[in-house]
């Protein structure tokens, strides 16, 4: 594991990796040198066969990530930022986007564990992930606004594509934050639970994902998301491709013998 000074990195269970944002002084909020490192993190885990899936989470409870970090602890950075051609925007394409745009091109499973505040990147970047489980008292939203900024970390098309244009547009225009519950709703949460239960459940669903076929797995991922922009016959074209790849593999012939034999399977990704 590779040593960071704005994450921890670990494994907690078979197959699991888990990246936490160790910033907990200042909510969790992202600076440049955070972006790089995630950037890293993510690549390593998409780059071990043997992590099969991904926790992201934030340190201290109070905050998953809070978007960009704006204490001004880095004036040098951002005299720099401001001073070259185009810098406002380059900032942006090399840090918090990638890092979302990493998760998003990931083939393996992530899963954002969310506990306290995840709002403006902080969303976007929880949004990145393919699922969000988060603790009953968590607070989702788009703050940006408040200080007459942009959803700019990919959250301009995450935010409407989960919760459609008109709520997005009201989120982030009323710089509104929610509840756990009315997150879920809304469609920014995949599943809540008891804060008590959070890490136990994440962890369980994390390791149930691991234990699965990963051929099969990363290929559904690919598939859907490709589907979301495709027509449907396009789409079954590509699943008729995949399964030329699954359907001859160890893996299918292991979880066929499972079913007959009523016993665990044994996944390899071969």
């Amino acid at each position: 594991m590779a040593a960071y000074e704005t994450l921890i990195c670990d494994e907690p269970r078979p197959g699991v990796a888990r990246i936490v944002i160790n910033r907990p002084q200042v909510m969790n909020a992202y600076n440049w040198r955070m972006c790089e490192e995630l950037q890293d993190a993510i690549a390593a885990y998409r780059d071990n066969d043997a992590q099969r899936a991904l926790i992201l989470t934030g340190a201290g409870g109070r905050a998953f990530c809070t978007g960009g970090d704006l204490s001004g602890g880095n004036p040098e950075h951002s005299r720099k930022v401001a001073e070259q051609p185009m810098g406002h925007g380059r900032e942006m394409r090399d840090g918090m986007q990638a890092v979302v745009l990493a998760l998003r091109r990931l083939d393996k499973p992530s899963v954002a564990m969310v506990q306290g505040y995840a709002v403006a990147g902080g969303l976007a970047l929880a949004l990145g992930c393919d699922l969000r489980i988060a603790g009953a008292s968590a607070k989702l939203g788009d703050t940006s606004g408040k200080a007459g900024l942009l959803p700019d970390e990919g959250g301009a098309w995450l935010f409407p594509h989960a919760m459609g244009l008109d709520r997005a547009l009201k989120m982030s225009w009323l710089a509104e934050i929610y509840d756990a519950a009315t997150a879920r709703d809304l469609g920014l949460v995949t599943e809540v639970v008891a804060d008590d239960a959070l890490e136990a459940r994440t962890l369980d669903l994390c390791e149930a994902l691991a234990a699965k076929a990963p051929l099969a797995v990363r290929l559904v991922k690919m598939m859907m998301g490709k589907a979301l922009e495709t027509p449907l016959e396009s789409s079954m074209a590509d699943v008729q491709m995949a399964v030329m790849i699954t359907n001859p593999s160890a893996d299918v012939r292991e979880g066929v013998a499972d079913v007959r034999e009523k016993r665990a399977p044994k996944f390899e990704g071969r």
